[in-house]
């Protein structure tokens, strides 16, 4: 396989050849060569991880795990048939060529958003180069012939489902400049298909520890199935459901579960382990992703996840703060009076503060006016970089990593961390007012060195993606 530079068709010479440089490869502009061995094999971990490894931690129950390896075929559906939602089809290619290339810029975002300052190929170039360090860091090959996963550093977990659906997001979207993006791809839909929740496969079981065994109870964390869904949505207009493995087959065997176990009257639950009202009736505010939602209604028809999305817009501004216009990790009482979550509600202390949960959310939302131009996501997000621009002096290594509701820097918070930084860089490009400072942000992301953190540098990588008009969507994409 051969890395051509006609395939990244904007990107400046240098900044290509950096990017491959990033990779272990030597391959100059109007010059093809070999990818050579770069994606690490089993091996120690790199030191680290981050607050955000925990950010899906679900509560231990006694389920037990599944071990690693387990024949996918033998994980029985649930009782119900599946339905055909609406009779969505997959697309039938089944070549290997990327139908939407990284850096093919043909899925225009909403009118009135901005991109940072420079040319498309500067801005892939910089996209690529930090991949190409991104993928050396964090992406493995093992837990199995084939297998793939993205390692968080973490001592409990090797991996975690919240990663597992970056990583396959990053996959997708990188198509086209990396040649053995399908691989990886596949090898990561492997080693889901391993690992399903012990109460409600295909959902994924949210951790597994360093024998690659399913551990910390085997339950599902409700962002990982989302992301892995819109994953498999993106591979079928991709590379086709043609081929070895159904994309969207496998996209609709998923929501099914997702829709039916994970999505309640208007909002997401935290996972499929929620029981009680206390869990039942509380939503993470990084698990809101519009764009997702919006994908999600385009298979499943029914009005349930666009009644999702205008659910949850309304339960994101009932606790959005109107001092500063940040939203909390989690929200409580979402079907009655929604608030805040108290202290220690699920993970730690600051559990009903903008911490590392939502610290997504410009992303996460910025993307349902992005992709789908849904007034609704600027509207919430424009306070919240109004206050963001004013409490940094517009200089983003000014942010602290983390707040409370009212804009107080967090006890312990006060230094950068690029986990709060970048996601902040797609709000900024929602108002053309804000060129500026969506320029320093895009600086900051793309020009600093990687730390080495999971959670930070993969944040940073998504949404660099974004930024740079790279981010397309399933519902918006024809079959190749």
């Amino acid at each position: 396989m051969r890395i051509d530079a006609g395939t990244l068709t904007r990107v400046v010479a240098v900044g290509f050849a950096g990017a491959c440089a990033s990779l272990g490869v030597a391959c100059d502009v109007g010059q093809s060569s070999e990818l050579a061995n770069e994606t690490l094999t089993d091996g120690p971990a790199p030191s680290g991880g981050g607050p955000g490894g925990e950010g899906d931690d679900s509560p231990a129950d006694s389920t037990g795990g599944n071990g690693s390896n387990s024949d996918p075929d033998s994980d029985d559906p649930p009782d119900d048939p599946l339905p055909d939602f609406g009779g969505a089809q997959g697309c039938d290619y089944a070549g290997d060529d990327a139908a939407q290339p990284f850096g093919h810029h043909a899925h225009s975002y909403a009118d009135g958003t901005i991109l940072p300052s420079g040319s498309l190929g500067q801005l892939d170039a910089a996209v690529a180069d930090v991949y190409g360090q991104w993928r050396q860091q964090f992406l493995r090959q093992g837990c199995g012939d084939g297998r793939y996963y993205v390692t968080i550093g973490g001592d409990d977990s090797l991996t975690v489902s919240e990663a597992h659906g970056y990583g396959m997001l990053i996959a997708v979207y990188m198509a086209g400049f990396d040649p053995d993006a399908r691989e990886f791809f596949d090898g990561l839909h492997a080693y889901y298909r391993d690992h399903p929740s012990t109460g409600t496969p295909p959902l994924m079981a949210w951790s597994q520890d360093h024998s690659c065994t399913t551990n910390l109870g085997g339950s599902s964390a409700t962002d990982g199935d989302l992301d892995i869904a819109y994953a498999l949505l993106l591979a079928d207009k991709q590379w086709g459901s043609g081929g070895t493995i159904d994309y969207l087959g496998e996209a609709t065997e998923l929501l099914w579960a997702i829709t039916n176990v994970e999505l309640g009257e208007g909002y997401v639950y935290l996972g499929d382990w929620v029981g009680d009202a206390y869990y039942r009736q509380a939503t993470r505010s990084s698990d809101f992703m519009p764009n997702h939602f919006a994908a999600f209604e385009d298979i499943v028809g029914d009005g349930r996840w666009e009644n999702a999305i205008g659910t949850t817009y309304s339960i994101m501004s009932a606790v959005q703060s109107s001092d500063s216009g940040l939203l909390p990790d989690f929200a409580q009482w979402v079907t009655s009076d929604p608030i805040p979550a108290e202290p220690w509600f699920l993970e730690r202390e600051w559990d009903g503060d903008y911490s590392y949960n939502a610290c997504r959310v410009p992303w996460r939302i910025g993307l349902g006016y992005l992709a789908d131009g849904d007034s609704r996501a600027r509207n919430l997000l424009n306070p919240m970089i109004g206050w963001f621009q004013n409490a940094t002096g517009g200089d983003p290594w000014n942010m602290a990593s983390g707040y409370r509701l009212w804009g107080e820097p967090l006890p312990g918070a006060d230094f950068p961390s690029m986990t709060y930084i970048a996601p902040m860089g797609i709000a900024a490009m929602l108002d053309p007012s804000r060129q500026a400072l969506l320029d320093s942000i895009w600086e900051a992301a793309a020009y600093s060195d990687l730390t080495g953190v999971y959670y930070d540098d993969t944040l940073r990588l998504l949404s660099m993606i974004a930024m740079s008009g790279n981010w397309w969507s399933p519902q918006h994409a024809a079959c190749p």
